[in-house]
């Protein structure tokens, strides 16, 4: 059977937000993953206009996937007063499986009301939203509640398909998946948290965000 897995992508977007959890769940066994626009079909431009990804359809052509993947980036800040969009995942998520999001794409979920009364991440510079949205702010990389699950900023959209691949498709599958996509993370710096960075590059990184 073909697993439905929408993702909507939007001008502001964050590439990696989509992309990495497109290179996971592609791979899962019936897998077709949609890259949809919010209202037509064609490029939608990344947060820093360098790059296009391309919508093959909107997103009333897949009204009921079995997967949402909601990413992030600045584009997402018009969509959370967007009822269009929002009716749309609300919708979605009544008949899905799973709904998911990475790095902003969970205030989205947030302010369709899917994230009342739960746990939940974000990115850490807006964590504090969450709160706002009816939710819980946890600083993981991964949050679990029932069938929603969130991921922190960007990279972590990796590590939350990985969990769903497990769900999706069992351990071993997903493990797989990750050595087949060699995802072994060895960054040259030991800074890729607030936890960890020294204050320094933290207050870089809000002036350069």
């Amino acid at each position: 059977m073909s697993l439905q897995i929408a993702i909507p992508i939007f001008d502001g977007i964050t590439a990696l937000d989509a992309i990495g959890p497109y290179e996971v769940l592609s791979r899962v066994p019936g897998a077709r993953v949609h890259f949809l626009g919010l209202y037509e079909p064609g490029p939608k431009r990344t947060d820093n206009g360098m790059l296009a990804l391309t919508a093959d359809g909107a997103l009333g052509d897949v009204p009921h996937p079995e997967v949402i993947v909601f990413p992030g980036g600045h584009g997402t800040r018009a969509l959370m007063r967007d009822e269009t969009v929002l009716a749309w995942v609300r919708a979605a998520h009544e008949t899905s499986q799973w709904t998911t999001s990475v790095c902003t794409g969970a205030l989205v979920l947030g302010a369709a009301g899917i994230l009342n009364g739960l746990k939940a991440t974000t990115h850490w510079l807006l964590l504090d939203k969450l709160s706002e949205l009816g939710a819980t702010p946890v600083s993981r990389r991964v949050v679990e509640q029932g069938k929603v699950i969130t991921a922190a900023g960007v990279s972590s959209g990796i590590d939350m398909a990985l969990t769903l691949a497990a769900h999706l498709a069992g351990a071993d599958v997903a493990q797989a998946i990750q050595l087949g996509i060699e995802y072994d993370p060895r960054p040259p710096f030991d800074s890729g948290s607030t936890a960890k960075a020294p204050a320094a590059i933290v207050e870089l990184a809000r002036r350069r965000t």
